[in-house]
């Protein structure tokens, strides 16, 4: 009586655990106008419709044929001691979990970006996903939101053949400014090696203000990671003679990074903010009196000393900027990267931080930075990079150059148009990236060859 007793109760529990599920995936469908809602309901097709929806199709199929396969194994064997099972049964059947937690973390992962939800929900999916699921259905505050398809925003597996492309490596690096010869960055994504960026090698000199341009996915960000040595690459950097990767303990002090997003406690004054900064990133060698000195220069290069006890919360979009700039210029690097500094501003104010930056390039320092509007600044700016996507979505250097050069190469006129025919045309662009690729690094092949004569 003791065993029945406890059979049913699991028998229970695992009935209600499975209709909970379908009951939220049943409501999910709906959201997504899923039509054949009904799926929902059948072990193995309503994981294979769920991949319909969200534009995983195979992890769907894959997830769905492995779900049967594990209820057909777990009522096969239930009753059954571990001991009398076989070793290959027992090997398979793990196997069979793990393949099935790794499908299943794809489809989750896309599900909870699909609805805006933050990654940490996966760790209560894995508990109690039937928990998640009801809260995504019934929740009004979830939507979905509308997403590339897969194969617009994941990297490609296999980059295109570009000829000429590997031809500019091996090349000795510059004694001064930083030099870029990175062979490929890649990441794995279960089980597979992605390909992020392939063959992108150029020299800047120091005192340059340089724009990086590139379509969405094109690897703008990645790069700069990529350069800064916040994830390296299968490459070298030096930055004015010294290796960034195999020195980077001592280099990350030498390098300035300001990201979209405006990191600062509000109700800190702007000297408190600026001052923190210097603290934190000088050398203990730097005393006190120099510090302030440094924090002085600093505040009135980027026009902020007549604020300076005014609370950053009280600030507006282009002060904000401004101080985010100065807390890390403060530390008198030798590369500055800036990934959208003009983000929400309007014109006027846009102007004034790129003139702030074209100065900071002009006192000896390297300055690239990443924006979306740049034909309003683009004469202040010395050198353009621009990357694209190959026909194996992995992205490639389509051009480095002055911006008359640029609008040369393109046959265009704004930087923009010449970021557009690079574009897929899926994206609204005229689909010319692998033309420009191929073409660029023959000329840069020709450029070395002409060098080395």
């Amino acid at each position: 009586m003791v065993t029945l007793s406890i059979i049913l109760q699991s028998v229970y529990w695992e009935f209600l655990d499975i209709f909970l599920f379908s009951l939220g995936l049943w409501m999910v469908f709906g959201k997504l106008k899923w039509k054949q809602r009904w799926m929902a309901w059948i072990p193995g097709l309503r994981f294979a419709a769920l991949g319909q929806c969200i534009q995983l199709p195979r992890e769907g199929l894959l997830v769905g044929a492995m779900e049967v396969l594990s209820f057909a194994l777990g009522y096969a064997f239930k009753g059954i001691e571990a001991e009398k099972l076989s070793l290959l049964v027992s090997l398979a059947t793990l196997i069979l979990l793990v393949l099935l937690v790794v499908y299943r973390l794809r489809l989750y992962v896309r599900l909870l970006r699909i609805f805006g939800m933050k990654k940490g929900w996966i760790l209560i999916w894995f508990l109690f996903d039937w928990l998640v699921l009801l809260i995504i259905g019934f929740g009004k505050r979830f939507q979905p939101v509308e997403l590339p398809k897969p194969e617009d925003w994941e990297a490609g597996t296999a980059p295109a053949e570009i000829s000429g492309a590997e031809s500019v490596h091996f090349r000795p690096p510059a004694e001064s400014g930083l030099s870029v010869d990175l062979f490929e960055r890649t990441a794995k994504d279960f089980g597979k090696t992605r390909y992020l960026l392939k063959d992108i090698s150029l020299d800047i000199p120091n005192g340059s203000l340089v724009l990086l341009l590139g379509g969405s996915g094109a690897g703008k960000t990645t790069l700069v990671n990529a350069i800064i040595g916040y994830e390296k690459a299968k490459a070298q950097m030096t930055l004015n003679g010294a290796d960034i990767y195999k020195d980077y303990a001592h280099m990350k002090y030498k390098i300035g990074f300001v990201p979209q997003k405006n990191l600062m406690r509000g109700n800190d004054t702007v000297l408190q903010t600026v001052d923190d900064a210097a603290e934190l990133r000088l050398p203990s060698s730097v005393t006190t009196a120099q510090r302030k000195e440094r924090v002085q220069e600093v505040m009135d290069l980027l026009g902020l000393s007549a604020g300076a006890s005014g609370l950053v919360c009280k600030k507006s979009g282009g002060q904000l900027r401004r101080i985010s700039i100065a807390m890390e210029l403060v530390s008198a690097p030798e590369l500055f990267v800036l990934d959208e500094p003009d983000s929400g501003l309007d014109g006027v104010i846009a102007k004034e931080i790129f003139t702030k930056l074209r100065a900071i390039a002009d006192e000896g320092r390297i300055v690239i930075v990443i924006t979306h509007t740049p034909d309003r600044v683009i004469d202040l700016f010395d050198k353009v990079i621009v990357l694209a996507r190959d026909s194996g979505r992995v992205g490639r250097l389509a051009f480095y150059g002055s911006p008359q050069e640029a609008r040369n190469f393109f046959g265009k006129e704004s930087m923009e148009d010449v970021v557009m025919s690079v574009n897929s045309k899926e994206q609204g662009g005229e689909g010319l990236a692998e033309q420009y690729i191929e073409r660029y690094a023959a000329l840069a092949a020709a450029a070395e060859g002409g060098a080395a004569t």
